[in-house]
């Protein structure tokens, strides 16, 4: 597992993760991007540049050539090895593995040899500082990387990787659904996905935004509604599974299997997430 520093950052950071093959999606994000007036040496995407999508070497290049930082998530480790499935961490039989069997081959077979050697010269985790806080950036978890770490998990659970971390906010992936938590007087991040909806019955897809200042780091999600009827388009026409074709359209995920009854329960309701701000000071200042 290899860990890349990149040092101290004193501008705002575009954290995006789970582009999963959508270029309309990363076309969003670059609008977003532009818009926001991020440099491309402070875009962060946290692992899984492909999967259920379709336009998955485009998708990675689209990444690749903008020299936007980007960590290994499940899946570029697994192509990168050169192994059979995507080790996304589902139930063995569920409806999200055996649907995954399908995506995964496509991947494999469509990413170009240059695509792949990108993918393998990945880290794993990326450290920076910023306003004199230590953030890690892990795909799953600081521990293993195709970890699912809901939001409602108990705080327990959260408190042993952030203490594996060395860091005061962890910066993830991998779940699909955005969420900040605070842990005591450290930070657990996720900007959900940015390739697929949020499970919340909108079309809309998430990244956030760390905004450096005197009292700390300030902590905002941001959602963008991309081109869904053309990503939806490009699964049906390569043969994926039509389910998440359906999902882009309806926001809806196509499986629930691996979701705790928490995240189950909020099926189909649409997010509303508000800021939050991080103090080097008091360490935790409060949510917006």
């Amino acid at each position: 597992m290899t860990t890349l520093d990149l040092g101290a950052l004193d501008r705002p950071v575009l954290i995006c993760g789970g582009a999963y093959g959508n270029l309309q999606a990363l076309e969003a994000l670059a609008a977003f991007q532009a818009g926001a007036g991020i440099a491309d040496s402070h875009v962060i995407h946290t692992g899984d540049a492909v999967a259920y999508c379709a336009d998955t070497e485009a998708a990675t290049q689209f990444i690749a050539s903008r020299g936007w930082h980007a960590i290994k998530g499940n899946v570029e480790e697994q192509i990168a090895a050169g192994a059979q499935d995507c080790g996304c961490g589902f139930e063995e039989g569920s409806a999200c593995d055996v649907a995954s069997a399908r995506w995964y081959a496509h991947a494999a077979a469509t990413l170009s040899p240059a695509s792949k050697a990108w993918m393998a010269g990945l880290p794993s985790h990326l450290t920076f500082r910023m306003s004199g806080l230590r953030a890690r950036v892990v795909h799953g978890s600081v521990s293993q990387t195709n970890r699912f770490m809901w939001a409602s998990l108990p705080e327990g659970e959260f408190a042993v990787e952030l203490d594996a971390s060395g860091a005061d906010l962890v910066i993830a992936g991998h779940t699909g659904i955005p969420f900040t938590r605070f842990i005591g007087e450290r930070c657990w991040h996720n900007s959900g996905a940015l390739g697929i909806p949020a499970n919340d019955g909108t079309r809309r897809v998430w990244v956030s935004v760390l905004t450096p200042s005197s009292f700390g780091i300030t902590i905002s999600h941001h959602a963008l509604e991309p081109d869904v009827h053309t990503a939806a388009a490009a699964i049906r026409r390569d043969g994926l599974p039509a389910r998440y074709a359906d999902g882009l359209e309806t926001g809806l995920w196509p499986s629930l299997d691996i979701l705790p009854q928490t995240e189950r329960s909020a099926t189909g309701q649409a997010l509303s997430l508000d800021g939050a701000s991080f103090s080097h000071a008091r360490q935790v200042i409060a949510a917006k």
